[in-house]
């Protein structure tokens, strides 16, 4: 067999007496056993990293070499009684030779107390070189490496091709993996505090780098990065979560410049996400907040106003309490009116807050009985696993405590508040130990059911009966997630690597949005789609798990159906639009209004005439007490064709072509209404 040089990246605390401070003068261990770290004070480690949490934080590394002499399936662990107290530490895998590094495998917290294992198979006589790097702490610990017998692995439903993407080694922050030229490609997203590094995908399948110069940012994406197109210029933006507050970059109507707005507020941010909390047509910011209650900025069109919990006179109650770790907006009631749910941390319990459609917020977690304590959990996977229309709950372990699966149990033919039920037992994933501060619920393998993915390089499987089926994946660890050669199946990026999808037979249905009256993004939209299956269910989210950004577009498996009945979207504003016998294995893309007929447009503030129209267009308003002074115009694809000012009540449609158009108008207080009209 060819020689094949792999180097795995232990990320501990220390150095062994023997260990070399570089790849390429790592030295040999000869056997399994037990080994010493005394400090990691190496100088050499790459950016590339095979487990989460991003690169290192000063560079350091120590390196070994292993070499077996009969194939072995191999496990590194830190998590042995030689280090008690257990220390956080972090393992990668990696195949190539130094200075060409490829992930093969690679873990950070699926030990106790963030301590780390890492499971790879090992061919006799090829060399393994194993590095330590300082992510957390550079002190002293004890591994254990294992030799067991060859295990052959199991088939997956798909595999992960691991692909190198250049233009990223010297970007800090390569977590955000959204659009951003308004192709609705998914493009991979990096930053640094002067620099948004955008690798555009292309409708072949290759990237193409953009480096866009920026002006300092207070704040960096430390902690978690959300996107959006908040300034509704049809170019989404980028929300920074620091440890010490947050930084806006708002695209500059283009999507080449950025302007960095720094709000000031001293936050320990967390989770970040763009919402339209208040339902006024403009995305508004919320992030949770570690040791204070969680604030939000409430976009009026123009500013920000900043707001937080049990602070702010007037603020929403959306978490008054410390330990604030991830954030996910879900309508879990199915009310149509976004709710939130807060993973916690140290001490109190998960948090529900119930939008009551009036402008207020209840914490409605103790009725839902989803406030178990005690409870360590750094981020949940909320998504309907079941497929009986409403959305289930993951509370994902980082702690002691471990994953724990709630079951909706909503009938929405009363007002009772019917309580979550813990089907963990009997689950699969009552069996699996690992830790991890994100987790993510994505259809990996296009079946039609909601997959998990946490720690340990694996991906929970959906079985379809409430119950999960791990499947390893060495390499492979939570990243952005998106469809990064556009074949309808879901990849991860992990740093400078792309994990791309073999993809399998089933079948897919991808989603694209442009809200009109509603966010233009269609951040909060549910979305339904009808077929043999049943019914599955999706929300629109500007951010999930705990850091990372992924795809704004929403993904469907429908397995081996070969149709789909219809495709409903229940916009924010309360449009509902239906599309009817939609292929399968295509893309759709979702105008708010643009399946109704001018006879279902309905709106109180204002009436047009005549419909359908040749040069004027009129407008007649319903109530004295509100003004309009411009009118923006879309066309049927979402995009904006004309922004005219409103003179005598009329407006002028000499440059338009015939079809049919959407009207939006905005009130004083930024309120949006819409009608849908023909031009002759």
């Amino acid at each position: 067999m060819k020689k094949i040089t792999l180097l795995i990246a232990l990320a501990f605390a220390g150095q062994s007496a023997i260990a070399q401070n570089t790849c390429a003068s790592a030295l040999p261990l000869t056997t399994a056993g037990f080994y010493v770290v005394d400090a990691v004070n190496g100088t050499e480690f790459p950016l590339v990293t095979c487990a989460e949490n991003g690169v290192t934080e000063n560079g350091g590394a120590e390196w070994y070499a292993y070499t077996p002499t009969e194939n072995h399936t191999v496990t590194v662990t830190s998590n042995i009684s030689q280090n008690m107290p257990r220390i956080d530490t972090r393992v990668h895998v990696f195949t190539g030779t130094c200075g060409n590094l490829v992930c093969l495998a690679g873990d950070d917290d699926s030990g106790d107390n963030y301590s780390s294992i890492v499971t790879f198979n090992a061919m006799a006589n090829n060399t393994y070189i194993i590095a330590f790097d300082n992510k957390w702490t550079s002190a002293g610990f004890t591994f254990q490496l294992i030799e067991n017998d060859f295990v052959t692995p199991l088939p997956t439903p798909v595999v992960f091709t691991s692909q190198s993407l250049a233009n990223v080694n010297n970007v800090a922050y390569n977590i955000c993996a959204v659009d951003m030229n308004n192709d609705y490609l998914d493009d991979l997203v990096g930053v640094t505090s002067t620099s948004i590094s955008i690798n555009y995908q292309n409708t072949d399948g290759t990237f193409t780098h953009t480096n866009i110069a920026t002006a300092a940012a207070e704040n960096e994406p430390s902690w978690s990065i959300a996107a959006g197109d908040f300034n509704k210029d049809g170019f989404n933006d980028l929300l920074y979560g620091d440890y010490d507050g947050l930084t806006f970059m708002k695209s500059n109507n283009n999507g080449t410049e950025y302007t960095k707005i720094n709000p000031g507020q001293d936050i320990f941010c967390q989770r970040t996400n763009f919402v339209d909390i208040n339902n006024d047509g403009n995305l508004d910011a919320f992030s949770c907040h570690d040791i204070a209650p969680n604030v939000y900025y409430i976009n009026n069109g123009t500013d920000f106003t900043y707001y937080q919990s049990n602070v702010t006179p007037g603020a929403l109650q959306l978490g008054p309490v410390r330990g604030n770790y991830a954030s996910i907006w879900t309508d879990y009631n199915n009310d149509g009116n976004i709710d939130l749910f807060i993973s916690k941390c140290s001490g109190p319990a998960c948090e529900m807050h119930r939008n009551n459609g009036n402008g207020t917020f209840t914490n409605v977690a103790p009725a839902l009985h989803l406030d178990v304590t005690p409870i360590q959990s750094w981020s949940s996977a909320v998504a309907d696993f079941d497929n009986d229309g409403d959305m289930d709950i993951l509370i994902g372990s980082n702690g002691n405590t471990g994953h724990i699966l709630f079951k909706n149990n909503l009938d929405t033919t009363n007002d009772t508040e019917e309580p979550f039920t813990n089907i963990t037992t009997g689950s699969g994933l009552d069996l699996d130990s690992s830790m991890n501060r994100d987790y993510i619920a994505y259809d990996f393998d296009n079946d039609g059911f909601v997959d998990i993915m946490g720690g340990g390089n694996k991906i929970w499987f959906n079985n379809g009966n409430n119950t999960f089926t791990a499947s390893a994946f060495p390499g492979v660890s939570i990243g952005p997630v998106g469809d990064f050669n556009n074949d309808g199946f879901l990849d991860i990026q992990n740093g400078s690597r792309l994990n791309i999808s073999s993809g399998n037979s089933n079948k897919w249905l991808t989603v694209n949005f442009k809200g009109i009256q509603s966010n233009s993004n269609g951040i909060a939209a549910r979305v339904e789609l009808y077929g043999s299956w049943g019914k599955q269910i999706r929300d629109v989210r500007s951010g999930e798990g705990f850091e990372f950004m992924s795809t704004l577009n929403t993904h469907f498996g429908i397995g081996s159906a070969n149709s789909i009945e219809k495709l409903v979207v229940k916009w924010p504003s309360g449009t509902v639009d239906t599309y009817s016998n939609v292929q399968p294995n295509t893309t759709v893309t979702a105008v708010e209004g643009s399946t109704l007929s001018i006879k279902d447009f309905t709106n109180t503030a204002f009436s047009i005439s005549p419909n359908p129209a040749t040069d004027v267009l009129n407008i007649k308003l319903k109530d004295k007490f509100l003004s309009f002074k411009t009118a923006e115009i879309f066309d049927m694809t979402g995009r904006s064709v004309a922004n005219t000012a409103i003179v005598n009540e009329s407006i002028s449609l000499k440059n338009l072509s015939s079809g049919s158009y959407i009207i939006l108008l905005k009130d004083e207080k930024d309120k949006h209404y819409t009608q849908k009209f023909l031009k002759k």
